[in-house]
């Protein structure tokens, strides 16, 4: 598999167009799914599925004319999932926030709480890599959750006291888990890791952070653990591997966690955060306006996920586009990219799209890229 495009400059995303990571599961595989956890099915015989659906996934990404691809997490049950099940020391407890869509309805969720100290003792990702790297001639990204995930769900409450008696224990231990594993990727060939981070957009919501704040603590202060928290899991890293940060404000079942710009985090996460790159959420005014890219420090560039993976409409050419023309007002187009702005299966459930709305979004960014910058 071939490494990052050398030839790049260091001040752009690593394809003019990209995606999340997760991919609706097709009718098979959701079945799988469930015939696995009803004991109907075997571990040999549910990879197996996995792997042909993996396939059927880069060809998909591939036809659609990407340069990136991902295995779709099919062998997730949730972008955050295997993760866990596969690190020590972690059990699931219920969250203490709920997803909601504009209509008010609202969904319970889960969250990891460390009930013992957390070790890794296997593989996490690098099975996913390992297959993927055999599957395709395009570059592969293994998307992993932020060190975040593992806490803000429950930042109240998101460790037995006798076994972490400050986050900063439980934030060493998993910095420890992050490196080993990123290590274990680049020794096998990755070169393009994403972090999926979920708290740091939702301390951007003036709800959650006086939500924080009436709990007792300190948005700002988690802000800054938080980015802390990615620097020391991604220490180490080869020089040339790409790392980008995608910012999401909850992904479930076409519900989201929280709204609003990135203004009150922006200037703090952008620079603090030493990463080669962003994929940022702009499909709704729920993300705010591109006034905050005037943060975002050279050499590091931005995917514009300008195309919803939520709603099966397909975006105008055109308005993404003016769109793309807006965001270079205030940060160097050269520097730009676009996407879909979350996965379209954050969950085996997926979102309510179809496998047609898809192909078409995903076809769409890299058609738009091709007309804007001359390549994806």
């Amino acid at each position: 598999m071939p490494a990052i495009p050398s030839h790049l400059p260091p001040f752009r995303p690593p394809f003019r167009a990209d995606h999340v990571g997760s991919l609706l599961r097709p009718a098979a595989l959701r079945q799988a799914f469930r015939d696995k956890a009803a004991g109907k099915l075997d571990d040999v015989a549910f990879a197996a599925i996995q792997d042909s659906a993996i396939r059927d996934a880069v060809r998909l990404q591939q036809d659609a004319g990407l340069g990136v691809v991902t295995d779709g997490e099919f062998r997730r049950a949730s972008y955050w999932g295997r993760f866990v099940e596969r690190c020590e020391g972690f059990v699931i407890k219920p969250a203490i926030m709920k997803f909601r869509d504009d209509h008010g309805h609202e969904l319970d969720f889960t969250a990891t709480y460390a009930s013992a100290k957390v070790k890794r003792t296997r593989d996490l990702a690098l099975d996913e890599f390992q297959f993927l790297k055999g599957a395709t001639s395009a570059v592969g990204k293994i998307t992993l959750p932020a060190p975040s995930t593992m806490h803000f769900y429950r930042y109240t409450d998101f460790a037995d006291h006798n076994v972490y008696a400050n986050a900063g224990d439980f934030f060493a231990d998993l910095a420890a888990v992050f490196r080993q594993e990123i290590a274990a990727l680049a020794a096998t060939g990755c070169r393009y890791i994403q972090l999926d981070e979920v708290a740091i957009a939702l301390l951007c919501d003036d709800a959650i952070r006086a939500q924080v704040k009436a709990n007792g603590h300190d948005p700002d202060a988690l802000i800054d653990l938080y980015i802390r928290a990615i620097n020391d899991a991604i220490a180490g890293a080869p020089a040339d591997m790409a790392i980008g940060i995608h910012m999401c404000r909850g992904n479930f079942k076409g519900h989201y966690l929280s709204q609003g710009g990135y203004d009150s985090v922006a200037e703090r996460f952008f620079n603090g955060a030493k990463v080669t790159h962003f994929l940022l959420e702009y499909d709704s005014p729920r993300a705010g306006d591109f006034a905050p890219l005037r943060f975002m420090p050279k050499p590091k560039g931005v995917v514009l996920g300008l195309v919803s993976s939520k709603s099966p409409k397909l975006e105008n050419r055109e308005e993404l586009r003016r769109r793309i023309d807006e965001a270079a007002k205030v940060m160097d187009l050269d520097r730009l990219g676009i996407g879909p702005q979350c996965g379209f299966a954050s969950t085996v459930a997926g979102n309510p799209v179809t496998e047609a709305d898809q192909s078409a979004k995903l076809r769409l960014c890299v058609d738009v890229a091709r007309q804007v910058w001359g390549s994806a």
